[in-house]
């Protein structure tokens, strides 16, 4: 699992490196630069809007966490993904937002006296290859207020993007797909898991947990049937 200490460190990056189009650090802090100088007037807190990994393993140090509502974009697995949790040989899918529908998440409010040092972290994680749009949002949180919240939106205009992200197109390659930080499929199943323990349904991450769980059991019993004696 990604760990603070990894993205701190560098080690986190270092798994990208062969990778093309990987972001320089100071590309990296001058896109963070530039979301902090669009910051919306009377955004006095700052929220990250998470509706992935953030949720479960945010690696960041927040003051509050709610659960939130972003209206106008929905989760979409449409990143084609070489590294982290799969690799070249077996490519994966990253989850983006793209726009479209509502998503339900969490939003994380940062201290305001260590904002840049922990959105340092989120960039470095996040725009490591540059494929998303960070993206001032308003969402509403679970108390009926709103707040104004940092998201990130997949870029269509990078080449990691996909168009096609249904499930029939995205379980199979999320099913197969590995490398040094885990499995596509285990990220997929800690989501599912991560919205049900928030009470939050999302019908997309569902019907993708239940296809690849699906090929899965399928891939496992042609490997049984495979082996001598195995049938």
């Amino acid at each position: 699992m990604l760990t603070r200490h990894a993205i701190e460190t560098g080690a986190y990056r270092q798994q990208f490196e062969a990778m093309p189009g990987l972001w320089t650090p100071e590309r990296i802090d001058a896109s963070l630069d530039a979301t902090l100088r669009e910051r919306p007037a009377g955004a006095d807190e700052v929220w990250v809007f998470g509706y992935g990994s953030l949720i479960w393993n945010p690696a960041i140090e927040f003051a509050a966490h709610r659960v939130a509502r972003l209206e106008g974009w929905h989760r979409s697995f449409c990143l084609r993904m070489l590294a982290g949790r799969a690799g070249c040989e077996r490519p994966g899918r990253m989850l983006a937002l793209e726009p479209g529908g509502e998503t339900t998440g969490i939003a994380l409010r940062l201290h305001a006296e260590r904002l840049v040092d922990e959105l340092r972290l989120v960039w470095i994680r996040e725009m490591v290859l540059g494929s998303y749009r960070p993206t001032w949002t308003k969402v509403r949180l679970d108390d009926g207020s709103d707040a104004h919240a940092i998201a990130f939106v997949a870029d269509p205009s990078r080449e990691q993007y996909e168009r096609d992200a249904s499930v029939a197109t995205a379980a199979p390659l999320i099913a197969q797909a590995a490398g040094p930080i885990g499995s596509n499929a285990d990220y997929l199943f800690r989501l599912q898991a991560a919205l049900r323990e928030h009470g939050i349904g999302d019908a997309y991450v569902d019907a993708l947990a239940e296809a690849v769980a699906r090929a899965q059991r399928g891939a496992g019993q042609r490997d049984a049937m495979s082996v001598p004696g195995g049938r």
